[in-house]
Parts: C-alpha cells; structure tokens; sequence
C-alpha cells in the first residue's frame, strides 16, 4: 500500500483502518501514536504534504483522545542534558553550500556515543538547516556503525523533490519535501559522494 500524495505512513494507517469501517477500534492510546506519526512527518504540519485533509484526520485524532499539547511537549519540549549536548556538536558539525542553496550536518558514532544517544533524540535537528535565510535543501547524516550505514533524513523546501533524489541515490524515499535513505559507504565518502552530485541539481536548486 503505497499512497505518495499522503502526508505520512500513519495518516495511511488511519485511511486504512477507516476503510475497514474500523474507526471504533482506535484507542486514546492508538491516536496519540498515530497522531504523532503524522505530526513530526509533516514537520508540525507545515510542509506542503499536510492536505486539508490531514488536518481532518488530526481533528478525527483528537477526539478519539489524542492529546495535542501533550504530544508536542512530549516531542519537542523534553530534552535531557545529552540530547542539547548532541544538538550543540549536530550544530557546530553544520556546513552551508550558499552556491547550492544546501546546508547539512554530520553527526559521527563516536558524538552520538559520546552523549547517550537515544532513539529518537536527532528527530527535527535537520530542520535548523532549512531555518538558514536562502537555504532550500537539508540534509542529516548519521553514522550507524551496527548496521554499517550512514542513514539520512532529507528536507526542502518549495518544488526541489528529496523523494525523487533519495529514490535516485540512497536506497529511499518519502516526500517531495521529507525523504530518508541510506549509504553503505563511510560518513566521509557519503558526504563526499553527496557534494558531487549537487552540480547535477543546481539548476534545479537555484
């Protein structure tokens, strides 16, 4: 089941569910996980993908007992000491290609292991790229040494398609303006690999 006008995997879920004639199942708990899903993979519900319709979904969430306020300090207002600790060295690692409109961040194993990496704890840091003045395209990358990878997350801005890069390159997909995908070569040859090709993109990204 695939649906690449949708604005997540769990606003899919809830069109499913729904089509069963199964809305009745949705629990309190249910909705909160699906609503989160939706939230953070419209970046809060400001990237393009987020349809009039999402935004029905989300109502149809919160009064099967999601609860939005919660949710949203759950995510993006609870931080422990290591993960602004991670932020600041994600931040500091940030290179800005004016010339491509790009910006991305490098996070090592060796950083995420130096501050208690937690699952989850480098959600929305790829967004302080596209917050840079002119920058159209960002991107994460971050070094998986279990699973030998290097897995990206990918944002932009406007009409420039991370789903069709992402589906052309790393092994992904998503979104026209939120994709992921993944490099079996290091952090440094993916990041080389990635600069390459953004000469192919610039009319493109400028």
């Amino acid at each position: 089941y695939s649906d690449t006008s949708m604005s997540s995997t769990c606003e899919m879920v809830y069109h499913f569910i729904k089509s069963l004639g199964d809305e009745d199942v949705i629990t309190a708990d249910m909705a909160s996980c699906l609503y989160t899903g939706i939230m953070t993979d419209t970046g809060s519900f400001r990237f393009p993908s987020t349809t009039a319709t999402t935004h029905e979904v989300i109502a149809a969430l919160i009064k099967k007992g999601a609860n939005n306020d919660q949710i949203h300090q759950n995510i993006y207002d609870t931080n422990s000491e290591s993960r602004l600790q991670l932020l600041g060295v994600a931040l500091s690692n940030l290179v800005v290609l004016r010339e491509y409109r790009t910006a991305y961040i490098t996070i090592s194993q060796k950083e995420l292991d130096d501050h208690k990496f937690q699952k989850g704890d480098t959600e929305g840091f790829v967004n302080y790229c596209l917050s840079l003045e002119g920058i159209i395209f960002a991107v994460i990358f971050i070094e998986n040494k279990a699973d030998r990878i290097i897995k990206m997350s990918l944002r932009s801005k406007g009409d420039f398609s991370v789903n069709e890069l992402a589906r052309a390159h790393y092994h992904g997909g998503g979104h026209t303006n939120a994709a992921g995908g993944k490099s079996d070569e290091s952090l440094e040859e993916t990041v080389a690999q990635f600069k390459a090709l953004l000469p192919s993109y610039k009319e493109q990204l400028t």
